[in-house]
């Protein structure tokens, strides 16, 4: 699928929208100014995703989310279903890839009616095969996040988006904390997911700043998902671990510079080497000096630039003689000097 850089940077809004559609197009457009190749959505319901029962909730430790009830979270961050269309129109209009991790079966069905071009499975949803199963058969470009999944469940869940003919797939390096400690991100692992599977590879970053994604990007990293918010003090469910849109734009320049630094691993000297390796020291002869003087380190030395003999030739050319008057100055060359044997003489 085709994007603006070589690495398809993700925005994600999840719950940054607080609410308001209008917020929801700003940010909108806040990612398409920052740079972003896609802007992805949360397609769900509370009732999709729990029961509306107190007992069902958040641990009472959790640094964000402690002892909510996840029927009142989900209600908080969910995108309305109705609002879809509008902001998968409105993100096209701004050069944006719109689309979506689907909860459940009619999510999925729901955003297929829209035309939705690629699909992301959300790291907890990577045990629920019958839902991978029907976003493969789509053929359509997939995300899996491996967040706190065991490798042989990824090896389950790639086995089952092969058996759906489905060669699109991308999985995605994440720690599934919130925020997540960037000692906890492991990027190694993008290698280990790479020689494994054989598939793409990228990053879901819920880390602070931009440092993780871009050494990703370093890592071989093809895609990096970071949250995106307008103002982290705004508030809301994801806005502490949420990128502001001039650190998204950040992000992207120098995501980019990451992967362009990545280069070839043949060695050879640059073009833009050229002038650098010309101005090495070598060999000068610096004082004047008379036919017949002898060559000795006070009037030959390494300088720069790089015109006369290699400074590893240096002994070679002590004790021997000038056979020609030579001005300081001078690129040292083998054609001044006798050879030793001339000199016993």
């Amino acid at each position: 699928m085709l994007h603006k850089s070589n690495v398809l940077f993700i925005a994600e809004m999840s719950a940054n929208h607080l609410g308001s559609l209008p917020r929801a197009f700003e940010i909108i457009d806040a990612a398409s100014v920052a740079g972003a190749s896609a802007i992805k959505f949360q397609t769900y319901t509370a009732d999709t995703m729990t029961l509306n029962l107190p007992s069902l909730a958040v641990t009472k430790g959790h640094e964000l989310w402690g002892g909510r009830s996840l029927y009142d979270l989900y209600e908080e961050a969910h995108t309305p279903w109705e609002w879809h269309a509008q902001l998968f129109e409105y993100a096209r209009s701004k050069n944006l890839i719109p689309f979506s991790s689907p909860f459940d079966l009619t999510a999925v069905d729901f955003l297929e009616n829209l035309n939705c071009p690629m699909y992301k499975i959300a790291s907890l949803e990577t045990g629920d095969l019958e839902l991978i199963r029907c976003v493969a058969s789509t053929k359509k470009p997939l995300i899996i996040t491996t967040g706190a999944t065991e490798l042989a469940e990824i090896e389950k869940l790639v086995s089952v988006v092969h058996s759906e003919n489905n060669s699109d797939l991308t999985l995605l390096l994440c720690t599934s904390s919130y925020p997540a400690k960037p000692a906890d991100a492991h990027l190694r692992r993008i290698a280990t997911l790479k020689d494994m599977f054989g598939v793409k590879v990228g990053i879901s970053d819920h880390t602070l700043g931009i440092g993780v994604s871009v050494a990703a990007i370093a890592l071989g990293a093809v895609a990096v998902e970071k949250h995106l918010t307008l103002l982290r003090s705004d508030g809301g469910a994801d806005a502490a671990f949420s990128l502001e849109p001039n650190e998204f734009e950040v992000l992207v320049i120098e995501g980019n510079n990451a992967f362009l630094s990545l280069g070839i691993p043949d060695w050879q000297i640059l073009e833009s080497e050229r002038e650098s390796r010309r101005l090495r020291r070598t060999l000068y002869v610096v004082k004047n000096v008379e036919a017949g003087d002898l060559v000795t380190k006070e009037n030959i030395r390494a300088i720069r630039p790089g015109e006369g003999a290699e400074v590893s030739e240096l002994e070679n050319f002590l004790g021997k003689r000038f056979i020609e008057q030579v001005k300081m100055g001078t690129p040292l060359s083998t054609l001044q000097v006798t050879n030793r044997e001339t000199l016993q003489k």
